[in-house]
């Protein structure tokens, strides 16, 4: 995509220092389009901006920024759509901040596509992961592109699960569309700009500041028709995305989760204010009159050896320790250490803290 006349000016207005998305939409209703903003008087853009914005927007000198964009937009999987461009998603022009631009790296038109957003902690347990994973293809599948943060925990679950799927996965940055954050999901992201798509709203080169991850959840949620919390903190930050999605007019909805786990607090806490409890895919589905899903549930999980699936009995549906589960398998706790280690190497339990185990439920 080439850098022409009309691109360099939404790219240097919305690059000025002090003018912000609200001001600059203020400006474009006022006078036309960016060009005829930046041929303004000072006099004239001070109306609605104020002199000190009116004074940076004549005076910014925006061509190392604009160098630095053309450089990046001569790589074939970048691009950057405005406000104007018909390809700018319909659904961020319904939030009440829509972004004047935005850059995108892989299909850009994943973002005008059905979407839900999945969102959890960034520590989440086993059993969550596998949920946000799960749920993830099982959406995909269905239709429903997987709009996430691509933060470590359920944000990198959803992702994949999401690109495992026909409908693939978007990642909303909190950084330039040129750096990755956290560095660990670097090869998540190579596979988001390969099948899916990247997309931030902050200048190229901009580095991962606290500030910007709360601005960027209205997008996350902006993009899609639903957010849905797979597992949360009392704290969690998925929990300003779940609010903001409620002010968007989008549908909320949560796993619940053990009522000793303080990873289910913020998800209870949200269904008690009217999110929707949600035990599969097809429950968010079917509130989106999207339809059932087709695939078949797949076949429970068979273990040859008899003690081996005589201990995965005895696991009920929350975290246990070696003696609760010689208790309830009337098993030696020798005998279950090797078999724990041959349940965990075939993906049907996983190892917490604490000294405790978990049965993964898929």
């Amino acid at each position: 995509m080439p850098l022409d006349a009309d691109l360099s000016a939404w790219l240097r207005l919305s690059l000025t220092p002090g003018l912000g998305g609200e001001a600059l939409r203020r400006l474009l209703r006022a006078l036309g389009g960016p060009g005829q903003v930046l041929a303004a008087r000072r006099a004239e853009l001070a109306k609605y901006v104020g002199p000190t914005v009116a004074a940076s927007i004549r005076d910014y000198d925006a061509a190392p920024a604009l160098s630095t964009a053309g450089a990046w937009l001569e790589e074939a999987a970048n691009d950057i759509i405005t406000l104007a461009d018909t390809r700018y998603p319909r659904q961020l022009l319904e939030i009440p901040d829509p972004p004047p631009l935005l850059y995108v790296k892989g299909r850009v038109e994943l973002l005008s596509r059905p979407a839900l957003a999945i969102v959890g902690s960034r520590n989440a347990t086993a059993q969550g992961l596998a949920n946000a994973e799960a749920f993830a293809r099982t959406l995909s599948d269905a239709g429903l592109t997987v709009v996430s943060g691509l933060a470590l925990g359920v944000d990198t679950a959803a992702h994949r699960g999401g690109l495992a799927g026909s409908a693939s996965s978007v990642a909303v940055l909190g950084t330039g569309a040129d750096i990755v954050y956290p560095a660990r999901n670097r090869a998540l992201a190579h596979d988001l700009a390969a099948g899916g798509a990247l997309v931030s709203e902050f200048p190229l080169g901009m580095k991962p500041l606290a500030g910007n991850f709360p601005r960027r959840n209205r997008l996350i949620s902006g993009l899609a028709l639903g957010c849905l919390v797979v597992e949360a903190a009392a704290d969690s930050g998925s929990l300003i995305t779940a609010r903001l999605a409620a002010e968007q007019g989008r549908e909320v909805f949560a796993i619940p989760g053990s009522i000793h786990s303080p990873l289910a607090k913020g998800s209870h806490a949200l269904i008690k204010q009217g999110a929707k409890l949600v035990e599969s895919a097809r429950d968010i589905l079917e509130d989106l009159r999207m339809g059932a899903p087709s695939a078949p549930a797949p076949a429970p999980a068979v273990v040859s050896d008899p003690r081996a699936q005589r201990l995965l009995d005895a696991f009920g549906h929350e975290p246990c320790d070696l003696d609760t589960l010689a208790a309830r398998s009337e098993m030696p706790v020798a005998e279950i250490g090797a078999l724990l280690t041959q349940l965990e190497l075939d993906g049907l339990i996983a190892t917490l803290p604490g000294g405790l185990v978990q049965r993964l439920h898929r």
